[in-house]
């Protein structure tokens, strides 16, 4: 049964409207983007405590005073941390047998390209395709001249529309593929309502920056109306 079939089927109230602890999954993470009385610190503390009200559409709203690429940042390493925990959750269902390739259902069929390694787009499968796009993340994370983390250090002109949407647009992938072809197992270990609160706040996110195309969203289109 696809997703949308279990949707029907199952749910019966909108993704609860919490906080969401931002969990780590790479433990070799750079603790300076993230510690505790950091500026990415405290603008992850007002995001989270938005989660919290009514609405998430508060919880992506720039906070008065402070930097547009900063608030992209935070979000970018909580939505990282997020499809971490929910693809490792299922991650000994996506294996090369049961997802030969990386995809959204059969129309959306997702090639990989780095510019070294993969100079060509290249079709792999799915556990293969999250693995490297981690890898990738994590070392443009850790890379200071992307992600600054001192205090007045400035983020390249590119940041935003370059950057932040590539990594972004690749993030939607995999939320894309967990929806087609993980729903079920997502749910069975308890964590349904977390990728669909991520989600939605993924979308509101995005869509209220610009940061991914209404063509890339097409593959989880009747998700996102489903949850609006």
């Amino acid at each position: 049964m696809n997703f949308l079939g279990l949707w029907a089927r199952g749910m019966t109230s909108r993704p609860n409207r919490r906080a969401m602890d931002s969990i780590a999954i790479n433990n070799n993470a750079d603790p300076g983007r993230n510690g505790v009385g950091s500026v990415q610190y405290q603008l992850r503390q007002y995001a989270e405590s938005t989660l919290g009200k009514a609405s998430l559409h508060e919880a992506v709203v720039l906070p008065e005073g402070e930097s547009l690429d900063e608030w992209i940042a935070c979000h970018v390493v909580d939505f990282y941390n997020h499809i971490n925990m929910l693809f490792m959750s299922v991650s000994h269902h996506c294996t090369d047998e049961s997802c030969p390739k990386m995809c959204a259902g059969e129309s959306y069929n997702y090639f990989w390209r780095d510019g070294t390694t993969y100079r060509e787009p290249t079709s792999m499968p799915a556990n293969k395709y999250v693995k490297l796009l981690v890898k990738w993340i994590d070392a443009q994370l850790d890379d200071t001249n992307l992600f600054p983390v001192e205090l007045g250090q400035p983020f390249p002109p590119n940041f935003k529309n370059d950057i932040a949407a590539q990594i972004l647009k690749r993030m939607l992938r995999v939320y894309a593929h967990l929806y087609w072809h993980h729903y079920p197992q997502v749910c069975q270990v308890g964590l349904g309502t977390m990728l669909n609160t991520s989600f939605t706040h993924f979308v509101l996110f995005v869509t209220k920056y610009k940061l991914v195309s209404d063509t890339e969203l097409q593959a989880v289109k009747d998700v996102i109306k489903i949850l609006a």
